[in-house]
């Protein structure tokens, strides 16, 4: 029987990089001189600074057309509220997110059922299995998961007949 697997991946070298030419730029631009302002990856996070929280929202915006460039989904990240951490300065921290959480695999498994397509649909840790007699509703089901614009980044792979 033909499967595929979906998941919500995010390639971290992509993000380095990203991460990497928005610090560039946040420290070259004229309009960031003496504001103090980096970006800087962290264990699963990317963490914004900055003096003010106009200039904080610059920098987080060089960061997003950096990720956008590099073909990064800004579904990718969460959180990023602007908060004061002292001193007159503020910070940002972004989350990435990697895999499918349960309750959004469970979701996403019910609007497939729903949907009355013969496949079957199996939670497997950070992923699910799509399992269908044709290809064709296979083909379906990932149609149907591109039209929805689900609030995480999904990709489609290990597609066995």
């Amino acid at each position: 029987m033909p499967t595929f697997d979906i998941v919500s991946e995010v390639d971290v070298q992509e993000v380095r990089n990203a991460v990497d030419q928005a610090a560039r730029e946040v420290a070259t631009r004229y309009d960031f001189r003496d504001t103090k302002s980096s970006v800087r990856l962290g264990e699963g996070e990317i963490v914004v600074e900055s003096a003010t929280d106009h200039r904080l929202e610059a920098a987080v915006d060089v960061l997003k057309e950096k990720l956008v460039r590099r073909k990064v989904s800004l579904k990718a990240l969460s959180g990023g509220d602007p908060k004061e951490i002292g001193g007159g300065r503020y910070q940002a921290s972004f989350a990435l997110n990697q895999g499918i959480a349960q309750d959004a695999a469970k979701e996403l498994s019910k609007t497939v059922r729903d949907s009355k397509l013969k496949v079957q649909v199996q939670v497997q840790g950070n992923q699910l299995r799509v399992q269908g007699k044709k290809r064709d509703d296979l083909q379906q089901v990932i149609a149907l998961l591109k039209g929805l614009d689900y609030r995480l980044p999904l990709q489609y792979v290990n597609f066995r007949d």
